[in-house]
């Protein structure tokens, strides 16, 4: 997500939430608030309604990179509305709020808010349906200095994180407010239009145009909806288990397609043996895209996507395991803030050790303490802080790798048993929402019954290296440096200089 730095923003945002906390319940209906009160983003989310479903309907033309459609919006009001937001950049023709046109306009300060002010206020615990219907060039939109549209040479990619809705469809953007998903994006006949869930219908509705209709039925972040337009070559088939399983490749990937192939195809094997670790499957269906436009690999809702980069040096499991592990950690347990980053981050690149024992490349222990042994005390590394990096170093390395060091460290400390009751518990208790690194720790403590707040403070927030490793003793190593380590690639690795991951 572009980085907001206008000061006065975290101020603006805390005094909307002040005035609402205080209404009283007589109250004349106010406007939502322009943010949920993210300290790293000020401007993310809205206040004053909860979605439950986005009906996203569109057509894109890859030549002219030209977007039109419309999406419908249900949801319902939280408290007496007379204004709303919704984060979105593109150029909107009109707007209605339960059938009634509503008069609208962009935020002055450009960034990324289109304020709806309904006819009628709106009261609160009522169902309310918002239709937007807009027409725009994306990858000309910018919003606090970025553009996340990616305009391929044949397409485009919406694929980015923390943002990336409000270059295609407006929302409520923030990963507190999750909702279920149909995108239907009708596109010329010799591009594919991939996103999350289901492919439930390909339909011609004219000549030289077909239209692409996608499912997604339980609930996701809007970061994690993504839209990926291209000349793709695309599989579909079943699993062992029931769930459709769709890959897409992009042939510009050129000599690593085979690469690519044998890495991503195996995403059920893969999953399957994450499940073991973590519990079951969360999703109606599986896959992978994998494109040139971009360079990194996001864990989309049931279809992450990958930089071709990723394969270069042959098959790469590594990154398919990590992003299938946000499946369980980011997807269907998302963070509370963004300052949670850990909760997703770290625990996919420790998934990232397991597959790596699971194929017999190097244990966790062994992983953990080449990481650790890798980093001198007055390394900057140490000076990240993995709990709470700040919106600059969100995607830092050590929110990564010193995450994931930390939860071996808990598992050194509570042994193998709790430490996967912990995992599964996680997910199991929190699936479908989003939560706190507070509430994790709450949970180890309860299952290992083990007091444990110096250890995840001084593993996620305190700026220096542990005295102890992560295997509890600064004198473990491990016979040599094992092999694997170096092929680990992070899910937001730096693979080109300018990028920001």
């Amino acid at each position: 997500m572009r980085l907001r730095t206008r000061a006065g923003l975290g101020a603006v945002a805390t005094g909307i939430a002040t005035t609402l906390l205080t209404a009283t319940a007589s109250a004349a209906p106010a406007p939502g608030a322009p943010g949920v009160g993210d300290p790293y983003y000020p401007y993310a989310g809205n206040g004053g309604y909860d979605v439950s479903h986005y009906d996203v309907r569109l057509t894109y033309q890859p030549a002219t990179d030209r977007l039109s459609g419309t999406t419908t919006i249900l949801a319902k009001a939280t408290q007496d509305l007379s204004s709303f937001d919704l984060d979105f950049g593109l150029h909107v023709n009109s707007v209605l709020v339960d059938n009634v046109p509503a008069a609208f306009h962009a935020d002055p300060d450009e960034n990324g808010e289109l304020v709806v002010t309904p006819a009628e206020p709106l009261a609160a615990n009522q169902p309310l349906t918002v239709v937007v219907d807009y027409a725009d060039t994306p990858s000309k939109v910018v919003i606090d200095g970025y553009t996340a549209w990616k305009k391929t040479p044949d397409g485009a990619l919406a694929v980015d994180e923390p943002q990336n809705s409000q270059w295609w469809f407006p929302a409520n953007d923030h990963p507190t407010d999750k909702a279920t998903y149909d995108i239907s994006v009708e596109v010329p006949d010799d591009v594919a239009a991939l996103s999350n869930g289901t492919l439930v219908r390909k339909t011609k509705q004219r000549a030289g145009w077909t239209r692409w209709n996608w499912r997604s039925t339980q609930p996701e972040a809007t970061y994690l909806a993504t839209l990926e337009v291209g000349a793709f070559e695309v599989n579909q088939s079943t699993t062992p288990d029931g769930k459709p399983f769709i890959t897409a490749y992009d042939p510009a990937t050129g000599e690593s397609l085979d690469a690519a192939k044998a890495s991503v195809e195996r995403t059920p094997e893969i999953d399957d043996f994450l499940a073991t670790q973590f519990g079951p499957y969360p999703f109606e269906a599986r896959g992978g895209v994998v494109s040139t436009g971009l360079n990194f690999a996001l864990e989309a809702q049931t279809r992450p996507v990958y930089s071709s980069k990723f394969f270069v040096a042959g098959s790469n499991t590594s990154v398919i395991a990590h992003e299938n592990a946000h499946q369980w950690f980011g997807d269907a347990v998302s963070l509370g803030r963004w300052s949670d980053i850990w909760l997703n981050e770290g625990f996919a690149s420790y998934a990232e050790y397991l597959w790596s024992e699971h194929e017999s490349e190097g244990t966790p222990a062994e992983l953990a303490q080449y990481v650790y042994d890798s980093h001198p005390a007055d390394d900057a590394f140490w000076h990240v802080l993995p709990g709470d990096p700040g919106a600059a170093n969100q995607f830092d390395d050590a929110v990564y790798d010193r995450g994931a060091l930390a939860l071996q460290a808990l598992r050194t400390a509570v042994g193998d048993e709790a430490f996967f009751k912990i995992l599964q518990g996680w997910v199991a208790g929190h699936s479908g929402g989003a939560a706190r690194i507070q509430q994790f720790i709450a949970l180890a403590e309860r299952i290992s019954g083990k007091p444990l707040q110096d250890l995840f403070t001084t593993w996620l927030f305190r700026p220096a290296k542990p005295a102890a490793g992560p295997n509890g003793a600064s004198t473990f190593h491990a016979a040599a440096a094992p092999k694997s380590y170096p092929a680990i690639h992070r899910t937001h690795e730096l693979l080109a200089a300018g990028h920001r991951y």
